[in-house]
């Protein structure tokens, strides 16, 4: 089911672009979803952030650094649930770890920008499980349909859009 309001926003802040690009896993595409750059709109963030708060119950709210932790802060905020960060590596100095926030013991609810294969949420979820939290669910803003779905089913993983590329792609 696509959330039309977030669907709407990705349009009118230029989310995608057309051209020629190299996406994160390597493969080249005609065009690019840019939700980072259009995410600093406070009102796409916010229609992300409520539509994301809507879903079944959950303890905390995380995504991976750098893409996904504004979407994290706005579910965070929209249902009043804490937010956890899930840094892309051990961090050697300090306190030290790759999660910050509590998520032992909790359901959490992984949130990323863009899924195209699933690397970094299977990263995400990785290290929340080792963390001791539970995940059972991702939700992502925009699934570019490119695999992603079955390879967090293959982790025991529902994948749920707000929108799909088809969406915006026949606009």
């Amino acid at each position: 089911m696509v959330d039309n309001a977030v669907k709407e926003s990705l349009i009118k802040y230029g989310a995608i672009q057309f051209g020629e690009f190299t996406l994160a896993s390597g493969a080249k595409s005609s065009y690019y979803i840019d939700i980072k750059e259009a995410a600093t709109q406070p009102a796409l963030l916010a229609a992300i952030g409520c539509a994301i708060s809507e879903q079944e119950s959950f303890d905390c709210v995380a995504g991976v650094a750098v893409g996904a932790v504004p979407i994290a802060v706005a579910a965070s905020l929209a249902s009043d649930k804490p937010y956890a960060i899930i840094r892309k590596g051990e961090k050697e100095y300090g306190v030290g770890g790759t999660i910050i926030g509590d998520v032992k013991g909790k359901h959490v609810l992984l949130v990323e920008d863009v899924t195209t294969s699933g690397g970094s949420v299977i990263y995400g979820i990785g290290a929340l499980r080792a963390a001791g939290a539970v995940v059972e669910t991702v939700v992502t803003v925009v699934d570019r349909e490119q695999g992603a779905s079955a390879r967090l089913a293959d982790a025991g993983v529902t994948l749920v859009p707000l929108v799909r590329v088809s969406d915006l792609l026949r606009q």
